[in-house]
């Protein structure tokens, strides 16, 4: 997992229990996702042909070109972010496009902005380490017109808290893991055929006096019993209710997920401190350092933006069959009335029009 600035433990001590800050998008945001997503599943399950909606929506269209734009950081700043996506663009069927022009700099978005600048805005101002997945990073609906991070114009949909003062140690892994998140990629410890929802501890150790530091991070009590994660993550710096910890820790099964065999190599694994685990070593645990893109990213990478004629396919021809059931006097039990169909539909052509051009 890419640790936060604001963490003091970036190094998965095993008894530390030093307050690790996780990644996590801001409530509002998650909150509009769950909605227009409960709305997908719900069509994609009373029409098979828009099974598309769970399964190719969040994916960017393979072969065309996503635009990036900076809302501050320095040009060198900039230079090194780019610099860490080519390993990502060089495995797919995909361009990121950083807009860079005759003097050396990089594409710019503002808070002002009405149209966008670009599909996926960065930021390194707001704190912790977040992006949208995929297409959700210029989907209107995700967020509120009023949130500083969104789907729309003026909101940051990718951010990299503190890279412009205390960049860490491993920031090109944590860079890659959130434009990974911006390409569709979903957390590791989430993939539903891994160990990890298994070998979780999320409860306490029987008997556990609920016990805080100066800082108010549950550590152990004076009989040396361990918090589970639902009381260590209600305390500092998290805070997070059960509900929280459960959409960013619990395995669900989404069809929409890319759910290879369980990498432990992935930059897209969440790093904890051992006591997170049942068991040590755990078999959830990560086995590298999560900066280089495992083989597992790679295939993973090649699934989503695939080359090949067929695969091409056989993605157009979902789209296409989405898009003829979002079409005039189709759904009308799930379709009519609803803010989601015109991104629906629009999400359905473009897939079409593009894999097919």
């Amino acid at each position: 997992m890419p640790a936060d600035p604001n963490s003091t433990n970036g190094s998965g001590n095993a008894e530390s229990m030093d307050g690790l800050l996780l990644e996590s998008l801001p409530d509002e945001v998650v909150a509009s996702i769950e909605v227009r997503d409960n709305w997908r599943k719900q069509a994609a399950d009373e029409t098979p042909a828009l099974e598309f909606l769970v399964s190719d929506v969040l994916r960017w269209v393979p072969g065309s070109t996503v635009r990036v734009a900076f809302l501050d950081g320095s040009d060198a700043l900039h230079a090194d972010i780019v610099d860490a996506t080519k390993e990502i663009t060089e495995v797919c069927n995909l361009t990121l496009d950083f807009g860079v022009d005759a003097s050396g700099k990089h594409r710019r978005w503002t808070e002002s902005d009405t149209e966008y600048a670009a599909e996926i805005r960065v930021s390194f101002d707001l704190g912790g380490y977040w992006s949208l997945v995929g297409t959700d990073s210029n989907d209107p609906t995700v967020g509120n017109p009023s949130d500083r991070a969104g789907g729309r114009p003026h909101q940051r949909s990718l951010n990299l808290g503190g890279f412009k003062t205390n960049r860490p140690p491993d920031w090109r892994g944590t860079t890659r893991h959130e434009f990974l998140h911006a390409l569709s990629f979903q957390h590791e410890h989430q993939n539903m055929r891994g160990p990890c929802e298994a070998e979780f501890r999320w409860e306490n150790d029987p008997g556990y006096v609920p016990t805080q530091d100066a800082r108010g991070v549950f550590v152990k009590d004076s009989a040396g019993r361990s918090p589970g994660i639902y009381t260590y993550l209600a305390g500092e710096p998290n805070k997070w209710p059960r509900a929280k910890v459960d959409h960013n820790l619990r395995t669900e099964d989404d069809p929409g997920a890319v759910a290879g065999t369980f990498d432990r190599a992935s930059v897209m694994l969440y790093r904890f401190d051992s006591f997170f685990y049942k068991s040590s070593p755990s078999p959830c645990s990560p086995t590298t350092e999560g900066v280089e893109l495992s083989d597992g990213d790679k295939r993973a990478l090649e699934l989503l933006y695939p080359q090949t004629a067929g695969d091409l396919e056989t993605v157009a021809t979902r789209a296409e069959a989405a898009l003829s059931e979002l079409g005039d006097g189709g759904l009308e039990s799930v379709i009519e009335e609803s803010p989601y169909v015109t991104r629906a539909r629009d999400l359905a052509a473009a897939m079409a029009e593009g894999v097919r051009t």
